[in-house]
Order: structure tokens, then C-alpha cells, then sequence
């Protein structure tokens, strides 16, 4: 009777243990699963936001864009995919007062490699307004080699463009020009120290005097 009795005793302790402890693992407290999906759509949402940043930054070409002819300064200004004429003029200090800017498309988008060209009231070889009407593409835009450049108004750069008029050259009639006033004619060049007749043969049809 008493081993019975022990025997009872130790299956009730076994079986009262056995409960204890699968109650107090149920009753343990877990993580909140609606926690689980709300992290991991944060850091779907965190990983989409940087694509799209890199996205962007990718698509955002910086151009280079040459300005010349009648601006206050002259020079290659970097523009933005999107940009138009009219804000690179802006960049490069507006227009001066001899500026024709009816001849100029200020509304065009511009391009990488792009030449811009502001000419002077008065400067022939320019088409009328209309698409591309003053500006240059570095793959031949306006046609810009048929005109006349006005060496009374054409700055150092503008110049330059003359054949075989360089740097020094330029120099020359920009002083020829402040010390003698504006010249009377073309060959007027040939007074400059380094244009002679053969020089003036190579660039009398690229130039004009108004």
C-alpha cells in the first residue's frame, strides 16, 4: 500500500511538472508578428528611395556650352539636361548693348559641345529667326562658315575666326582699332603689322566693315 501510494505521488508530481512548464512556455511573452512585415516594408521603402536618388543622379547630364559673339562674358559654361539658350545667356552675363538678339533662338534647348553665337546688330550672314538661328552645333548647326565676321564690332575670339588671324593677330586690330577708331573698309587690315597681301587674299571674304 505505502509503494502505491509513492508510485501515485511521483506520476502526479511528473504529470503536475510536465504542466507547469508547457503552461509557462505558452504564456512566455513573443515578438509581435505585425512588427516582422512593418520592418521589412521599411527597408523595402528605404532601398526603393535610393534607387530612385541614384536613379536621378544618373540622368543628370552636366553639357559644356561655348558662348560667344556679343555677351559680357564670353567663355564654355557647364548647363543642365533641360536648359535653353536664354539661361546660359544669362550665365554669361546677358547681352551686350550691340547685340542682335532677333537673329538668336533663345527658346532652343541646348546640347552638349554646343557653340553659341550672339552677333552684332548690323553683322550679315545670319538666317532670320527661326530654329536654330544663332547658335552653332559642334556638327555644323547654322551654317555659320558663310558669314561675314564685322571686325568693327567681333571681339579677340570672334576674331580669331578669321583665316589666319591667331591670338596676336586678333590682338593687333582690337588695338587698331581702339587707337584708330572703327575701320573704313577691309583692307584697312593691311595697315596692321603681319597682315600683308598675301594674309589679306586668305580672309578679305571672311570679313566685312559696317
Amino acid at each position: 500500500m505505502g509503494k502505491k501510494y509513492y508510485v501515485v505521488a511521483l506520476v502526479f508530481i511528473v504529470l503536475f511538472g510536465v504542466y507547469y512548464f508547457s503552461n509557462n512556455s505558452l504564456e512566455a511573452p513573443l515578438l509581435d508578428p505585425s512588427q516582422l512585415p512593418e520592418k521589412k516594408f521599411q527597408n523595402e521603402e528605404i532601398e526603393e528611395s535610393t534607387k530612385e536618388v541614384a536613379k536621378e543622379t544618373a540622368h543628370t547630364e552636366v553639357l559644356m556650352v561655348d558662348v560667344k559673339g556679343q555677351v559680357k562674358l564670353p567663355g564654355v559654361y557647364q548647363a543642365n539636361e533641360g536648359e535653353r539658350v536664354v539661361d546660359i545667356i544669362s550665365r554669361a552675363g546677358g547681352l551686350t548693348e550691340l547685340a542682335d538678339e532677333t537673329k538668336v533662338n533663345l527658346a532652343e534647348h541646348v546640347q552638349d559641345a554646343m557653340v553659341i553665337y550672339i552677333p552684332a546688330k548690323g553683322e550679315e550672314g545670319f538666317m532670320t529667326p527661326g530654329s536654330n538661328a544663332g547658335t552653332v552645333h559642334a556638327s555644323g548647326g547654322t551654317g555659320s562658315n558663310e558669314r561675314k565676321i564685322n571686325i568693327n564690332t567681333a571681339d579677340e575670339s570672334e576674331l580669331q575666326k578669321i583665316p589666319g588671324i591667331g591670338p596676336s593677330k586678333a590682338a593687333a586690330i582690337m588695338e587698331y582699332r581702339e587707337t584708330n577708331g572703327p575701320f573704313q573698309s577691309a583692307e584697312d587690315l593691311k595697315n596692321i603689322s603681319g597682315i600683308g597681301e598675301k594674309t589679306f587674299e586668305k580672309l578679305k571674304d571672311a570679313v566685312t566693315v559696317r
